[in-house]
């Protein structure tokens, strides 16, 4: 059992940043596969973000791609989403995910913990 914390979420102007936290319980955070999706009214839970087991590998959407920084820290069970140069698009609902096993890292149905989500905000 895994449990989601996400923080950083708030209302930002366009073109600012903000960071989003990730915190974990339990002691095999490093043994799942880590995701950001998020979902704007109205519209499906869209994917944003991934990054392995070791943080060796990332991957992005490409409507954020060069944006936002996906990162984890396996030592503090935290997984972050650095998101710059934001657009009033980017507004949403933003939720972290783990896995224990995915073969489609892009699909929400293959993760198996969700956090509550944190809400992001950007004006025009």
């Amino acid at each position: 059992q895994v449990q989601l914390v996400e923080s950083g979420g708030g209302l930002v102007q366009a073109g600012g940043s903000l960071r989003l936290s990730c915190a974990a319980s339990g002691r095999t955070f490093s043994s799942y596969v880590m995701g950001w999706f998020r979902q704007a009214p109205g519209k499906e839970r869209e994917f944003v973000a991934a990054i392995t087991r070791s943080g060796s590998a990332t991957y992005y959407a490409d409507s954020v791609k060069g944006r936002f920084t996906i990162s984890r820290d396996n030592a503090k069970n935290t997984v972050y989403l650095q998101l710059n140069s934001l657009k009033p698009e980017d507004t949403a609902i933003y939720y972290c995910a783990a896995a224990s096993e995915v073969s489609t890292i892009r699909t929400p149905g293959e993760y198996d913990y969700w956090g509550q989500g944190t809400q992001v905000t950007v004006s025009s």
